[in-house]
């Protein structure tokens, strides 16, 4: 079937009993053992609950994985998946990175003496420089957020596995309806489904899919470990937000593209990023290796006391962290979700103090276009008043 039907019918054959169509919660932390040795798949939630089990083998099959596993949240499947590691390994990783990403590997991994490089992932040579023997595994973000970078993802999981390095894609912004990096080389792919898989800014999870057999029952046994698991009303919830994906990713598509391209011609902004945009550095390869793409870019304003008054005036768009929601929010990146990264580091990759995010939602694009077109028109007489 198409990727479509699957997402609409994600558990509805899994419940033989009642033949429910929407696969049941089930809240149950433990399950009766028929005699002793003998068990009904079900031992303990942590281990597997059916709710979540339903919820991981749909997430495996979508992103054509070997298996999933659900987090309590993106950062939980993160620390899972760092977990593969010990003291003395090196990671490389993209050098336009999620705030929270970065804050992980600087400020807790690096105590039990994991370390990490930021390099241009598509800059194989920089990649080389910053390997070194103790090099493990990439982490890739692409699109990178907030600065939409591409990666290669094929070229790039092909280098990796030359010298005996995983290859980790976080796929969030894209969800396997537009990209699936497994089928594009790589080892893991890990989302924070709390944003697209989601969609409804009502649910935090995290997901991880893993290809190969060894490599999977690892983490089974690191995700049962840690104990970082979704409950049964949470995995519910994000097989419902799941089964309107398609229909979700293709609005969020339309919308983000329209937006960006009036953005571009706007004379308060210097600068659009979004590789669904023609003349974005990252847009032949997006083309390449994905059927689509993100609603969510950014924009650079030229002059950073813009900002205030954009944010006051945006009516219809909730100044609010966050992305991926049928609601569309802005955010202030180098204040909110990359504040945790030193304002040096910020400036050169260019999250500076003019550059806002927007995650377009579902609305009308015509009514997202006067509310930004609105709010810019109010930053622009206001200091035109100061002046």
């Amino acid at each position: 079937m198409k990727i479509e039907s699957r997402l609409a019918q994600i558990g509805s054959v899994k419940e033989p009993v009642t033949g429910a169509v929407n696969f049941p919660i089930y809240p149950s932390t433990a399950f009766r053992h028929p005699r002793v040795g003998q068990s009904t798949g079900f031992d303990y939630i942590r281990t597997k609950s059916p709710t979540r089990a339903v919820l991981e083998e749909a997430a495996a099959e979508l992103e054509a994985g070997d298996a999933g596993f659900a987090c309590s949240s993106g950062m939980a499947a993160l620390q899972t998946v760092f977990a593969l590691f010990r003291q003395g390994d090196h990671l490389l990783v993209s050098l336009d990175l999620y705030g929270g990403t970065y804050r992980l590997l600087e400020r807790i991994m690096n105590r039990f003496g994991v370390s990490a490089s930021y390099v241009d992932t598509n800059d194989l040579d920089a990649m080389a420089s910053a390997a070194t023997p103790a090099t493990k595994a990439v982490l890739i973000e692409t699109p990178t957020n907030p600065l939409m970078m591409i990666t290669d993802l094929a070229r790039v999981c092909a280098w990796a596995r030359d010298r005996g390095m995983l290859s980790i894609v976080d796929n969030t912004l894209l969800t396997p309806f537009f990209q699936r990096p497994l089928e594009l080389g790589a080892d893991i792919v890990v989302h924070s489904a709390t944003k697209y898989l989601g969609g409804h800014n009502d649910v935090l999870a995290g997901l991880i899919i893993t290809k190969g057999a060894e490599l999977s029952e690892e983490m089974a046994m690191l995700h049962n470990s840690i104990g970082a698991v979704l409950g049964p009303q949470d995995s519910w919830l994000l097989m419902r937000g799941m089964k309107t994906l398609a229909l979700r990713m293709e609005r969020h598509q339309y919308n983000a593209t329209r937006i960006a391209a009036f953005l571009q011609t706007h004379e308060a902004i210097e600068q659009v990023y979004y590789p669904g945009l023609p003349d974005h550095p990252g847009h032949d390869i997006q083309q390449r290796q994905s059927s689509g793409n993100t609603g969510i870019f950014s924009f650079r304003l030229k002059d950073a006391r813009y900002v205030d008054p954009v944010l006051r005036h945006i009516k219809l768009i909730a100044f609010a962290e966050s992305l991926g929601g049928v609601e569309s929010l802005m955010t202030y990146p180098a204040v909110q979700t990359h504040a945790d990264i030193p304002e040096e580091i910020r400036r050169r990759i260019g999250v500076d103090d003019r550059l806002l995010r927007f995650s377009v939602g579902i609305e009308h694009c015509d009514d997202l276009i006067d509310d930004l077109a609105g709010a810019l028109a109010e930053a622009q007489r206001e200091l035109a008043k100061g002046e």
